[in-house]
């Protein structure tokens, strides 16, 4: 997916400043594939494959993508967007689950 279109679907959903934080974060990631596969990681990987399937996406905590992202990538996170690090990773929690499943239409992360 072209981070353009990203771009895009971000800004949509989440708002201009949020929106280039996500895309670090994803980007950082490897991608949805490697956001996924972090969340599986991090014993998180229903919650996160629940975003990419086709069904009801289930919820996850700040505190959950703390511990699975790690507190300094939300602290580096949260120093762009400009806001303490427990108030990036609420919004996360809440924009999360919407991105990657507006990202991965038809159920399956994109290749590539």
């Amino acid at each position: 997916m072209a981070m353009g279109l990203l771009d895009g679907v971000l800004g949509g959903l989440v708002g201009g400043g949020l929106a280039s934080v996500v895309n670090s974060l994803i980007a950082e990631q490897g991608g949805i594939s490697g956001l996924v596969s972090k969340f599986e990681s991090g014993g998180l990987g229903a919650v996160a494959q629940s975003w990419v399937g086709t069904g009801a996406n289930a919820a996850v905590s700040g505190s959950q993508l703390q511990s699975v992202l790690g507190s300094d990538l939300i602290q580096q996170l949260a120093a762009k967007a400009g806001m303490p690090p427990e108030d990036l990773a609420h919004k996360l929690a809440q924009v999360l689950p919407g991105i990657v499943d507006s990202m991965t239409p038809g159920g399956a992360i994109p290749k590539g």
